[in-house]
C-alpha cells in the first residue's frame, strides 16, 4: 500500500508561479536538486496535470553529456515512474505508451485505488491537480521547497479556505536560503 504525497516549490508568500505564470525564480540550486533526486527514490507513481506533464517531458529523453550526474539520475528515476496524467484535452496517443495513463478528470475513488496498489509513494504534482485530493484529506505528506522570494500573486500552492493539522517531520535549510519542509497530515 502506498502513501499520497504532495510536493511543490513555493515562494514565501505561497505561490508556485507568479501572476504572469513564471516560475523560473524557483529553479533549484544543485544541493536542492540533489534533494529532489533523493526524494524521487521512494516515488513509484506521479499523478500530474497536462501542463506539468508537458513540462516534465524534458526528463523523458536520454541524458546527454550536458546533463550533470544528478540530472542524469533524476531523468533515469523519472523515466521509471508510472505517470497518471489528469487531462481532458490529451489522448492516450499523447502519452508514453505502456507506462503512462490518462485520467480525464481526477477521480478520488480511482486515486485511492492507485495509492492502495502502489509499491511506493504516489506523488500528486501541481496545485490544481492536487487540490481535490488535499481537500478530501487524502494527502498524507506535504513537501515544500520554500524559495526566499515574494512574488505577490499567481497560482497558490494550497487551495483557499483549507484547514489542516500537520506535524513537521523534517526540515533542511540550504545555503541559498531555500528551506525544505516535510509535514505529515493528521
Amino acid at each position: 500500500m502506498g502513501m499520497l504525497s504532495y510536493s511543490t516549490t513555493v515562494s514565501i508568500d505561497g505561490y508556485v508561479n507568479d501572476a504572469d505564470g513564471d516560475f523560473q525564480w524557483s529553479a533549484p540550486s544543485d544541493p536542492v536538486f540533489d534533494t529532489h533526486v533523493e526524494r524521487m527514490a521512494a516515488v513509484s507513481t506521479e499523478v500530474l496535470g497536462r501542463k506539468t506533464y508537458d513540462l516534465m517531458r524534458y526528463w523523458e529523453t536520454e541524458p546527454d553529456d550536458g546533463f550533470s550526474p544528478a540530472e542524469q539520475e533524476f531523468a533515469r528515476r523519472w523515466r521509471k515512474i508510472e505517470k497518471v496524467v489528469v487531462s481532458s484535452t490529451l489522448t492516450p496517443a499523447d502519452l508514453v505508451p505502456g507506462r503512462d495513463r490518462l485520467m480525464p478528470r481526477l477521480n478520488l475513488d480511482e486515486l485511492r485505488r492507485i495509492v492502495d496498489g502502489a509499491a511506493g509513494t504516489v506523488e500528486i504534482f501541481g496545485p490544481t491537480t492536487a487540490a481535490p485530493a488535499i481537500r478530501a484529506g487524502m494527502v498524507e505528506e506535504f513537501n515544500f521547497f520554500v524559495v526566499p522570494k515574494v512574488v505577490g500573486g499567481g497560482l497558490r500552492a494550497l487551495p483557499d479556505d483549507l484547514r489542516l493539522e500537520v506535524t513537521l517531520a523534517e526540515h533542511r535549510i540550504f545555503d541559498d536560503g531555500v528551506v525544505y519542509l516535510r509535514y505529515l497530515a493528521h
